[in-house]
């Protein structure tokens, strides 16, 4: 696609990020950006519009209400018999959730499968469509062509074609976590927890979500072996680490239960403007690289722009690019109408009142007016309209003739399935029998497996715990108080230790990191309470 261009629009509860991108063969602009709370929707939507000059371009927009759910199915179905595999599975889903199927618009992508290489992974996306219809409504008047789940989208903005397994965290007002394996999309993760939950904390102190924004912006994380902080910092802090240590935990979680190994984690969204939090998220994430998300089409010097500005609207451009043919088409919830498939030239001037500015401005070259006897050019312009009706009309009927012949061969096929699936049928049976047994010794041999391990585990932590404590008494600063020592499961550890200083709790950190007192030692940011400052601090026993 040469020469396009789409408006970006992210829109949440009272912001929007947008971004105007263009595309001339394989060179992506981004002409213009930025991002604006507001109070009433459709204004803001409309001032967006005239700033960029956006009347006429195509506009692409997120999602807001999806759910994902993820079906296994045969590599060698055909499409047809796909389609109808998904739809059934789908069906189910419902039924066992108690919703209604028809209240929902699907898109569904394909993959392989990881785990079965003689299947396939089909990622299923759901929207709710009175939402759906809410969001088509918002964009009244202009032209809407694009809506697509972020979570889609937002790999257009990593060089997909660099053979590494990755993990895009994209932080806005909640997270999505888009896991990428071989190149392709492999799977969708939501996360509750997001810039909502500190955002509105921040807020009932500062009364104004934009300098709540402001304020996550010029924060900066300190990690163990950082810096003390400032009062108003530490304040802000308090409201913003539990969240992100939340997040970060669960991303561990999906980095850890991936059968592939996860190489790099970029951070993105309006989190990632917190300074500091890629080194955050190393800190938990020790196995992988951790970094921020930068558009690679954006080069790292963009004149008096700071690539932070860029790296603000991620999620906005992301889903321009979308609109100007990046990534994953079958993704558009955004219905093609009628309208929509009619060429601007071609379409009709009903109103014989507009003058000839008036109707330049439409951008049909051809716009016929209604009012007046048809001219030659549009006299030879109706004649091709009817021809092309007539041509038509003959296709549907030798489409007819052709699906009746059709049909009485899949009659006759549907037979010889018949018989096939009663002789498969029979198979199953038997075969049901011997994984019956196998499941039977499957089980006497996870029992003997699983008292195998627990009197080994028994065995391994008999004096384990008397040593640590041993080592812990040895290495605890003066002003430094344990106030629990738990032995949650296994060689799990949880101590919480309070302090009058920060740099205290950092050293005991540091130092039980240093002498592998405890392995995988991770440490909560400081909870402080009347000049008293606590932390929690988790490990393994060595």
């Amino acid at each position: 696609m040469a020469n396009a261009s789409c408006l970006g629009l992210y829109i949440e509860e009272h912001l929007i990020k947008y971004a105007k991108v263009s595309k001339d063969h394989d060179k992506i602009k981004v002409e213009a950006f930025g991002m604006m709370f507001y109070d009433r929707i459709g204004e803001a939507i409309e001032q967006v519009i005239q700033e960029t000059y956006s009347q006429k371009t195509p506009i692409s927009i997120n999602l807001s209400e999806e759910m994902y759910n993820y079906f296994d199915m045969f590599a060698l179905l055909t499409k047809n018999d796909l389609q109808k595999a998904i739809k059934t599975e789908f069906e189910s889903y419902c039924s066992e959730k108690g919703y209604n199927p028809n209240v929902f618009e699907t898109r569904y992508a394909v993959v392989g499968s990881q785990e079965e290489k003689d299947k396939i992974r089909v990622i299923h996306v759901a929207d709710n469509k009175i939402e759906l219809n809410k969001q088509i409504q918002q964009i009244d008047g202009y032209k809407l062509s694009n809506i697509s789940p972020i979570s889609m989208a937002i790999p257009n903005l990593i060089d997909i074609n660099q053979h590494e397994n990755s993990i895009i965290v994209n932080i806005e007002e909640s997270t999505t976590v888009t896991t990428i394996l071989d190149d392709k999309i492999y799977n969708i993760d939501k996360i509750e927890e997001g810039c909502r939950d500190f955002l509105t904390k921040i807020n009932l102190k500062e009364n104004s979500y934009l300098k709540s924004y402001e304020i996550c912006k010029n924060t900066t994380i300190y990690t163990s072996e950082g810096r003390e902080l400032q009062e108003e910092q530490s304040n802000y802090l308090e409201d913003i680490m539990p969240t992100l240590y939340t997040i970060v935990g669960k991303i561990r979680n999906i980095v850890r239960d991936n059968v592939d190994k996860i190489k790099k984690v970029y951070i993105t969204g309006t989190a990632a403007l917190i300074n500091n939090i890629d080194l955050y998220f190393q800190e938990y994430l020790e196995e992988v690289d951790c970094e921020i998300l930068r558009p690679y089409f954006v080069q790292t010097t963009v004149g008096d722009l700071s690539i932070k500005d860029y790296i603000e609207v991620n999620s906005a451009i992301s889903l321009a690019m979308m609109g100007v043919g990046e990534g994953i088409s079958g993704m558009n919830f955004k219905g093609q109408t009628l309208s929509d498939k009619i060429p601007d030239w071609l379409k009709i001037d009903v109103n014989p009142d507009r003058t000839a500015k008036e109707k330049k401005n439409l951008g049909g070259i051809f716009t016929w007016d209604l009012g007046q006897p048809f001219d030659r050019t549009e006299t030879g312009l109706l004649r091709i309209v009817i021809g092309m009706i007539l041509l038509v009309v003959i296709y549907s009927v030798l489409s007819g003739l052709l699906a009746n012949q059709m049909g009485q061969k899949t009659r006759e096929a549907e037979e010889s399935i018949s018989i096939t699936n009663s002789q498969i049928s029979s198979a199953n049976s038997d075969n049901e029998k011997i994984n019956s047994k196998i499941n039977e010794y499957a089980n006497m041999i996870k029992n003997l497996e699983e008292a195998n391990n627990r009197i080994t585990d028994r065995n391994k932590t008999r004096n384990a715990i008397p040593n640590l404590l041993n080592q812990i008494m040895s290495i605890v600063p003066e002003n430094v108080q344990l106030t629990s020592i738990e032995n949650t499961n296994g060689t799990h550890i949880i101590i919480q230790a309070q302090s009058n200083k920060y740099e205290q709790l950092g050293y005991l950190v540091a130092k039980m990191k240093a002498d592998v007192i405890l392995s995988n030692v991770i440490s909560t940011a400081g909870q402080k309470d009347n000049n008293v400052v606590s932390i929690k601090i988790e490990g393994e026993l060595p």
